[in-house]
């Protein structure tokens, strides 16, 4: 996969950079073509003008022939690179100037075609099919020479070594070797660019196979601060988030494999006691109402388990109406009556208002305020003060905020971050909490949450310990 990956890469760079050479080879060929083609043409065709006039409307077969040559150098003395040739009207070369050395073939003529178009009074330029012709490098141009009666005398033919050629050639091998060395230092920043971004993925991909293997505490390490190291972050996160969740099932599991143990454990142990006369019948009270207590015990646990199942599925709907959420506090404070009591907690019930109402459901909001207090009460001292606040907040004005604190060992700091955590339990011991799986703080934070409400804990280990919970106030109609 990521050797692939670093191919495409590399391929897409190599034929960026030939198609951007190639683009910028052709560019450049058309231009210095154009422009040293049109450069000769034009001195090539003063040339000829100047042989001609020189020449008049003589015919160049009557000229001296070391005149004529000397006067076809001195046309061509301007560039070292013409050559400057005369023909007779049937196109045998008559002489040739040039500030150069010149081979040409004893019996050289101009070809038949050539003729017949200069004979028409048309001139020829750039014409490589002639040039090979001729025998020459390359023909720059050509042009009749005509007497005072319009008749065709000869030729004037300008032409040159294939310097353009030769100057194209060393611009595209120039333009390669500026190519290969770039496409080699481009090889080697995508190999290091790529084994950049590549390593970080191969080396997650390693860690999903630990993960997938049981190995829970892989991590990635990161660096830099790109997208690539901010993957490996949001990788890291994930992988601690499974790593907490692997540690609450296998918490959860221990936990719900001992409350479901212990019950039946005694539910079976006291009903083959009664059944085998053991216990006596005037002690059946006793043991069953026992019996009762750990059924109810696991009905609890049963529920809670439908309750996660319920939420998770998204089919726990909630009804929105108006109720007294005082009231409601009230009743929940006497249902502890008795567990009260019997830690002599000191109560403290503060309202900002006798009756205060707001909009939630019902008994959704109930199984949580009670759920709350009933850990409270749990986790108080003996003697330890346990208080209960409704209180409008200033910001926003329309929520209400539910308060419960109680004195006790409060909650570990490490632990603060976890209590609404699936399945996690402060009390790893199970010495207090007998009776709970861990899902009563998450069950609550997730009917809070789709309430579009908040809830919190605050807590000092050691001394006291609040969970605080907005609901939305309902305004009573006025008269």
């Amino acid at each position: 996969m990521f050797k692939s990956l670093f191919s495409k890469y590399l391929s897409a760079f190599v034929v960026i950079i030939i198609v951007c050479f190639s683009m910028l080879l052709f560019i450049g060929y058309s231009i210095v073509f154009s422009y040293a083609s049109d450069a000769k043409t034009d001195g090539a065709r003063e040339i000829a003008a100047a042989v001609a006039d020189n020449l008049g409307t003589t015919d160049p077969t009557e000229v001296d022939g070391a005149t004529l040559s000397k006067l076809l150098t001195l046309a061509s003395a301007g560039n070292d690179k013409l050559a400057v040739l005369v023909t007779d009207a049937q196109g045998s070369v008559i002489s040739v100037g040039s500030n150069y050395e010149v081979k040409l073939s004893s019996d050289l003529r101009l070809p038949e075609e050539m003729l017949s178009v200069l004979r028409q009074g048309e001139e020829l330029t750039d014409s490589t099919a002639y040039s090979h012709a001729l025998g020459t490098d390359e023909l720059i141009y050509a042009g009749a020479l005509i007497d005072s009666t319009g008749a065709f005398e000869g030729a004037i033919v300008v032409y040159s070594p294939s310097e353009i050629i030769a100057l194209l050639y060393t611009m595209a091998r120039t333009v390669v070797m500026a190519s290969l060395w770039i496409m080699l230092a481009a090889l080697i920043a995508v190999y290091f660019i790529s084994e950049r971004v590549t390593a970080p993925l191969r080396e997650m991909r390693r860690a999903v196979k630990d993960f997938a293997s049981g190995k829970f505490d892989r991590r990635v390490v990161v660096h830099g601060k790109d997208e690539i190291a901010e993957l490996g972050i949001a990788f890291n996160q994930m992988a601690q988030s499974l790593e907490n969740l692997e540690t609450m099932r296998s918490s959860f599991m221990s936990s719900v494999s001992h409350d479901l143990r212990t019950p039946m454990t005694t539910i079976a142990g006291f009903v083959d006691a009664i059944r085998d006369g053991v216990i006596p019948p005037e002690k059946y009270d006793h043991y069953l109402g026992i019996i009762s207590t750990e059924v109810h015990r696991l009905s609890r646990l049963v529920s809670s388990l439908l309750d996660v199942t319920r939420i998770q599925a998204g089919d726990r709907k909630f009804v929105m109406k108006p109720f007294d959420i005082c009231e409601m506090g009230r009743q929940i404070l006497i249902s502890f009556e008795q567990q009260i009591e019997a830690k002599q907690l000191q109560i403290e019930f503060v309202c900002d208002e006798e009756n205060m109402m707001v909009l939630a459901d019902h008994d959704a909001i109930y199984q949580i305020f009670y759920n709350i207090c009933d850990n409270a009460v749990k986790f108080s001292s003996d003697g330890g003060v346990f208080r209960v606040t409704i209180a409008r907040m200033a910001d926003p004005k329309n929520k209400l905020q539910i308060s419960i604190y109680n004195q006790g060992d409060g909650i570990a700091a490490e632990d603060l971050p976890f209590v609404f955590e699936r399945f996690y339990k402060g009390d790893k011991s199970r010495g207090l909490d007998r009776r709970g799986v861990g899902l009563g703080l998450y069950i609550s934070k997730t009917i809070i949450a789709a309430h579009g409400e908040e809830i919190w804990a605050n807590s000092v280990q050691g001394k006291d310990c609040q969970f605080c919970f907005t609901l939305t106030e309902h305004a009573l109609p006025r008269d």
